[in-house]
């Protein structure tokens, strides 16, 4: 078992994401992630999908893929390389002056922002790997046990500009 991640760029069409999520739920395979938007093409979309699973079911995912009316195509990013960033917005809730401080602290060292905080609460934003964020929320629920209201967008990949050979 390991983590796979694959693109499809589908008909920008109503009902399109529950068609494709559909065909995961009908075999019951798990999605970690799920993310859609559009392309430069206003009649095409762009998803990236990441689901943990071995080689055969993975092989099976991506054939049903391919044979669904509204997929044009169908790229395995899993051994590719590719730039992933994923969303996170963390909200640290009765937080006091000195935690406050900390936290300003915290984005000083790690990839985060400080979008909006008060004299108790402080939202950041975090846009890094899946891998980083999963980091930061340990560093976090450690440091503000039961404090944390943690919204993760899914991640986007594109194919890496140089190539190796």
């Amino acid at each position: 078992m390991k983590k796979r991640w694959v693109c499809l760029f589908v008909e920008n069409e109503v009902g399109v994401l529950a068609r494709i999520s559909g065909l995961f739920a009908g075999k019951a395979y798990n999605l970690n992630s799920l993310t859609v938007g559009p392309t430069e093409d206003e009649t095409i979309s762009r998803m990236t999908i990441s689901l943990t699973s071995d080689d055969r079911t993975f092989e099976q995912v991506k054939k049903q893929l391919n044979r669904a009316v509204e997929v044009i195509k169908v790229l395995d990013l899993t051994e590719e390389p590719v730039h992933r960033k994923e969303l996170m917005f963390v909200k640290i809730h009765s937080c006091s002056e000195n935690e406050i401080r900390d936290l300003f602290r915290i984005a000083q060292v790690y990839p985060v922002k400080i979008l909006d905080y008060d004299f108790q609460t402080v939202l950041l934003e975090s846009l890094q790997t899946e891998e980083g964020n999963d980091g930061l929320i340990c560093l976090l629920k450690k440091n503000f046990p039961g404090r944390a209201e943690i919204v993760r967008g899914g991640s986007v990949a594109v194919g890496a500009v140089l190539q190796s050979p």
